[in-house]
């Protein structure tokens, strides 16, 4: 027999944010509600936590339930508390982030969400509950990581030019950067494993194709080195 609280008890949700990255822009991935409250308007996939789940168990069953997406980077945000966030009732949500590359996951819509689609982190239209606070957060915990942890690899195919890393890196936050500079502080950390391949249908100069090295990375981390861009 299930235990009956005294006082009601706030519901529980999740919220994932996306981000992918194409040549042009850091992008975020939307699903279009087809369900009150909000409906048709444009969101954060997520949805409420069962019983028998964990937070982590639950963001992944939400993406993809509602976009397909499967075996991503995701790292738990922030959680979010407003007491008038969601207009059904008392509702906290715990918010994720997700790190993938584009071309190794297709999206579509599924089970209460009308369409699932990628929109530029500039040209997002007006999303529903509170996800575009949850939005900002998200970015600048990105900009923040980005420069400290090499999750910014999540973003890129799994072999990549040193350009693709730096323009990554421009395009997330958004400046400019010193390409000699860049190139020097990247390669003096030796976690970039040079392959014997270079692009390929390329109209410039192919440039040589490089692989992070992930194993060596953990190692190095259990020594004390810190990652810094």
């Amino acid at each position: 027999m299930p235990y009956t609280y005294e006082y009601p008890r706030a519901a529980l949700t999740v919220d994932c944010v996306v981000f992918g990255l194409d040549e042009q822009e850091l992008k975020v991935m939307l699903i279009q509600r087809g369900l009150p409250p909000f409906e048709g308007k444009w969101a954060l996939p997520g949805g409420f936590v069962r019983l028998e789940e964990t937070l982590d168990e639950a963001a992944r069953r939400e993406l993809q339930e509602e976009t397909g997406l499967t075996k991503i980077f995701l790292e738990q945000l922030y959680t979010f508390s407003e007491v008038d966030r969601d207009p059904r009732e008392r509702v906290v949500s715990v918010a994720y982030y997700a790190l993938v590359n584009l071309s190794d996951h297709k999206v579509h819509a599924a089970t209460d969400a009308r369409d699932a689609a990628w929109f530029g982190v500039h040209d997002v239209p007006s999303l529903a509950f509170d996800h575009a606070g949850i939005l900002q957060m998200a970015l600048e915990r990105l900009r923040a990581k980005l420069r400290y942890e090499p999750v910014g690899f999540e973003l890129l195919p799994k072999k990549f030019t040193l350009s693709q890393l730096q323009h990554l890196y421009e395009l997330v936050l958004e400046r400019e950067i010193d390409k000699r500079n860049f190139r020097k502080r990247v390669l003096a950390m030796d976690l970039l494993e040079e392959t014997d391949e270079v692009q390929q249908d390329v109209a410039h100069r192919a440039a040589r194709l490089y692989r992070f090295d992930e194993r060596k990375y953990r190692r190095l981390v259990k020594t004390g080195f810190h990652f810094e861009l």
